[in-house]
């Protein structure tokens, strides 16, 4: 079984989608997804700088859309339908999510695109509210790890495994975190621009709550796994459920590698930007072949992984 993965914020880097350009099409997918998005994404993706494309109103939608073009260029224009004949799961990390939702079927381009738009411009509102950000914890004992995350006042807002948990709070509570971490353990602060994933982002669930209504969500064409508990998502209504409360809830990634493992994924490809969710599959999914799709040249390696752990078979939930 082959699992498709769809990488978070803070995976994106300055001119990451210029080499995908030399692909045809690619110019005018971005142009539409740029019009759904509300900027413009061949920009952010080609010439704009670290910190332009850091400011989550930026990297949010830029994430999704080179999730969705990496996905066709590797699958075809009917992503959905090429999934529901394969044995595949698909999942997402925190924003990554929504682009799994895409893949699956679940939400329509366009949808997920009027989805992240609004969740990037409210999560930026509500993280200009007060100066917030995260810290990877990479190392040390998980108890101990929890132990310091919380006597700092910061919430583990990722479990990604068990050697990584990232924290999110205060830039004072990440300083004072940096300054005095666990035993055995390094604190990495990283290149978002707020305390996602945490009760600082209760506005941003408000807002997502009202767009609802004018989303037309639908069961997924294969298995689709939650941030919150790992667990496959069964129908349309609850993946919208989830994407919207994910927003001030952990990630619990641990969890989703714990339920890939249990299916029985030997496989899994990273879209772009990739990279992260690889290494962790690496280090927590024991023998696990992967490829990162990082630019058009790992399309051919990721073509034959496919074609090795996804059977051409109905997909069952």
């Amino acid at each position: 079984m082959l699992a498709i993965v769809c990488p978070g914020q803070g995976s994106q880097s300055p001119g990451f989608l210029s080499p995908w350009l030399e692909r045809p099409g690619v110019q005018e997918q971005l142009a539409t997804l740029s019009d759904a998005a509300g900027i413009d994404l061949l920009a952010h993706g080609t010439t704009s700088d670290a910190e332009t494309i850091k400011d989550t109103a930026v990297a949010q939608p830029l994430i999704v859309a080179a999730g969705l073009i990496t996905a066709q260029a590797l699958l075809g224009a009917d992503i959905a339908g090429d999934l529901a004949s394969r044995s595949v799961v698909v999942a997402g990390h925190s924003v990554g999510e929504i682009t799994a939702a895409a893949l699956t079927g679940t939400l329509s381009n366009a949808d997920a695109m009027a989805f992240v738009r609004e969740r990037a411009n409210r999560m930026a509102d509500a993280a200009a509210a007060t100066p917030t950000g995260m810290a990877a914890v990479v190392g040390g004992d998980p108890a101990e790890v929890l132990a310091a995350i919380e006597a700092a006042g910061l919430t583990p807002a990722n479990m990604n495994s068990k050697g990584q948990t990232v924290a999110a709070g205060t830039l004072e509570q990440i300083a004072a975190l940096v300054a005095a971490p666990p035993a055995k353990a390094r604190v990495i602060p990283l290149q978002v621009a707020g305390a996602f994933h945490t009760h600082h982002m209760a506005p941003a669930v408000s807002a997502l709550e009202a767009l609802a209504p004018s989303l037309t969500p639908h069961a997924p064409v294969v298995p689709l796994l939650s941030n919150y508990d790992g667990a496959v998502v069964r129908s349309g209504d609850a993946a919208l459920e989830s994407l919207i409360a994910q927003v001030s809830r952990p990630v619990r990634w641990d969890l989703c590698m714990d339920t890939m493992s249990a299916m029985g994924v030997t496989g899994l490809i990273e879209l772009a930007p990739a990279g992260t969710l690889t290494g962790l599959a690496k280090r927590g999914m024991s023998g696990i072949a992967t490829v990162a799709v990082k630019t058009p040249d790992d399309l051919q390696a990721a073509q034959e992984l496919l074609a090795a752990h996804s059977s051409l078979e109905a997909g069952t939930l």
